[in-house]
């Protein structure tokens, strides 16, 4: 039975993995991003091509009422903020990053709710201005932040690893009612200059940026560096997170 009460549309964008001459290309996503916001969202999600320039953008925000940003293997190409090049073994996906950096201007200008996870923050935050640290772990004075290479299996590697400190009296912390919690960790890069506009909303022990939200834009626009997808409805910052991009993503299909 089908019900009649319309929800909002999550746009989640897609990983693109090139054809070879065994296969052909692929837009790749993890399915718990789109699970966990018609769970704790209430919304419907929908994936987006990365078809970079050929994407019609004016129709894919005339159709979205939020944006949500995964994580991915590759790291966004630093001639998107200004960065040295990378190595030439990098993972690259030039295809999301054209995509994925022009849909964010194009939601936060039109006041749709934008969250980013993992990749999805640094993404926010090159779209809007700000830079990236290549290697956090070769920074001095950091921790290694990188996704455990000793084991594959998914519960160890999304294991909560460290705490992080909340802004006092920041978005997260009134969200939370609280100034620290727990969160798992599997990235190599980090935000460095975060863009105008933007302020920090959570750190980790040795300084890494975790959290920024952008407190003058018309809805919802956060970014968490940790991922909030893996079991958030039992995280409690992440469920609330999730809960409050979809109120905001309510709000914004009702202005329609």
């Amino acid at each position: 039975m089908f019900t009649k009460l319309k929800k909002p549309i999550i746009g989640v964008p897609v990983n693109y993995t090139p054809p070879t001459e065994n296969m052909s290309g692929l837009f790749v996503t993890s399915e718990k991003y789109a699970r966990i916001a018609m769970e704790i969202s209430d919304v419907v999600p929908i994936l987006i091509p990365a078809f970079g320039g050929a994407t019609n953008f004016e129709t894919v925000l005339n159709i979205i009422d939020g944006l949500l940003l995964t994580g991915g293997r590759a790291n966004i190409e630093p001639h998107n903020y200004g960065g040295a090049p990378f190595p030439d073994d990098e993972i690259i996906d030039p295809q999301r990053d054209e995509t994925v950096l022009l849909l964010i201007r194009g939601c936060i200008e039109r006041g749709i709710p934008v969250f980013g996870i993992c990749r999805g923050i640094q993404e926010i935050n090159v779209a809007m201005g700000g830079t990236l640290h290549y290697r956090v772990h070769v920074l001095p004075g950091k921790e290694d932040h990188r996704m455990r290479r000793d084991t594959e299996i998914q519960s160890e590697r999304f294991a909560l690893r460290h705490q992080i400190s909340l802004t006092p009296d920041g978005y997260l912390c009134r969200l939370l009612g609280k100034t620290e919690t727990k969160v798992n960790s599997l990235h190599a890069q980090s935000i460095d200059r975060v863009a105008e506009g933007f302020v920090v909303e959570a750190l980790s022990p040795d300084g890494i940026i975790e959290a920024i939200h952008m407190p003058k834009a018309e809805r919802f626009t956060v970014g968490v560096q940790w991922h909030a997808e893996w079991k958030a409805q039992e995280h409690e910052l992440a469920r609330k997170l999730f809960r409050a991009f979809g109120e905001s993503a309510h709000e914004y299909l009702r202005t329609k």
